[in-house]
């Protein structure tokens, strides 16, 4: 039986914040790993960490899915899985609404890596996703968050 990593997050950050942070390079470098990510359909590319005990650091992935505003959907090969992970999101009242799922985990292996895995997703899904969102204003990426106050004294 297939095992999957299952999260759902409420950000109060609108819709097209969080559909830029999941889906500009710059900002899953800072939410999740460095990357040479782009949103298109077939693009293969590779996120790269810190090796460990039985992965190189190396995670092949290619764009599976890409619905904007409403889903991307990557593969995800490395440190012996094969796996897709989709991220649903959608507007809610407060904000957007997220769901994020790890499937295909087979095997001892895979047991064993989604475990590892688990607990990680649920740092980038908890935190570090709605911190990179709060980056962004209308999909535009801010590199300090404080550049809105900056600018607002600097225009006085």
């Amino acid at each position: 039986m297939a095992r999957k990593i299952r999260f759902e997050a409420l950000y109060p950050h609108p819709l097209k914040d969080v559909w830029s942070a999941l889906t500009d390079s710059d900002a899953m470098a800072e939410w999740l790993m460095p990357n040479d990510f782009a949103p298109v359909v077939g693009h293969k590319f590779q996120f790269r960490t810190k090796p460990a005990p039985g992965f190189n650091g190396v995670v092949d992935c290619e764009v599976l899915a890409i619905d904007p505003e409403k889903r991307l959907a990557i593969s995800w090969r490395g440190g012996g899985i094969d796996t897709v992970v989709t991220f649903d999101i959608a507007p809610t009242s407060g904000g957007t609404k997220l769901i994020m799922e790890q499937t295909g985990f087979k095997g001892p292996r895979g047991l064993m890596v989604s475990t590892i895995l688990k607990g990680g997703w649920k740092r980038m899904i908890e935190q570090r996703l709605p911190a990179a969102a709060a980056r962004f204003r209308n999909g535009v990426y801010r590199a300090d968050p404080g550049d809105d106050l900056a600018q607002c004294h600097k225009d006085v």
